[in-house]
């Protein structure tokens, strides 16, 4: 068994004192605000040329679905769900899948 010597007894002054000189140990620690993601301004309403590529570029497209459209068009989700029965309706694309979670469609071929 090691034996300590006797502790040194410092004065309220001299331990502030050491504890400034600390450097790094001296200073609080600084939170970060925490990474914050950036606000996308999606379309609630169909504009005339968000439509019209909806009509236009979507069909060609080999996979469809929500996020795919609520990316690529920057509408909402709900316009985007809106949206494909309305192409499935006017044959532009057909089902390949359809889960309760995630629903997948692409282009409509002719056989």
């Amino acid at each position: 068994m090691v034996r300590q010597g006797p502790k040194e007894i410092k004065s309220k002054e001299a331990k502030m004192k050491a504890a400034m000189a600390g450097g790094a140990k001296g200073k609080k620690k600084k939170w970060s605000k925490g990474k914050t993601k950036e606000k996308v301004n999606n379309l609630m309403l169909y504009d005339k040329n968000t439509y019209d590529k909806l009509l236009a570029e979507v069909p060609k497209y080999k996979m469809i679905t929500t996020s795919v459209l609520v990316d690529r068009l920057r509408i909402s989700g709900s316009l985007a769900r809106k949206s494909i029965p309305h192409l499935i309706e006017k044959g532009l694309i057909r089902p390949v899948t359809a889960h309760s979670k995630q629903k997948i469609y692409t282009r409509a071929t002719k056989e």
